[in-house]
């Protein structure tokens, strides 16, 4: 008996680590929105941009600055990415000030730029804060990897 609950609890274990695993990668592809592959990735802004199929990191490549929101917003996402400084204002971050926008929670340095934020919606709102010049503003960044001595 102790033997046949000790493996059920390791199956357990296994299967709720499997699980989680799974659960991580969660990204949708910038070019054609579906489910994007992990292993279908490029290098940018120091982290990776994930896609569908072998087609879409073509198309990025040709027009970067035409995805360039959709992959910044993917940057933050999938935890790559961290904010720094309010995207709106460049000014310090307030914990209070927050708005969730494309699925991330975004702070913001005061009640007005995080009413700004708020009331833009859809595409205007993730341009509002993910674009090139917000992403810069507001510092978002891949922290770098230390070398392994």
């Amino acid at each position: 008996m102790k033997r046949f609950v000790a493996v059920l609890a390791l199956l357990c274990v296994a299967g709720f680590a499997y699980a989680e695993a799974e659960k991580k990668f969660e990204a949708k592809c910038i070019v054609s929105g579906g489910p994007a592959k992990q292993d279908k990735c490029v290098e940018y802004k120091g982290g990776k941009v994930y896609f569908c199929c072998e087609n879409c990191p073509k198309a990025f490549a040709s027009d970067k600055s035409k995805f360039a929101t959709k992959a910044n917003l993917q940057l933050v996402s999938t935890g790559q990415a961290k904010q720094a400084k309010c995207p709106l204002s460049g000014g310090k971050l307030n914990p209070e000030a927050k708005v969730t926008i494309g699925g991330v929670e975004v702070q913001f340095c005061c009640n007005n730029c995080k009413g700004k934020a708020a009331g833009t919606e859809g595409d205007a709102q993730i341009e509002l804060v993910f674009s090139d010049a917000a992403f810069e503003k507001g510092g978002f960044a891949v922290p770098k990897k230390e070398e392994k001595k």
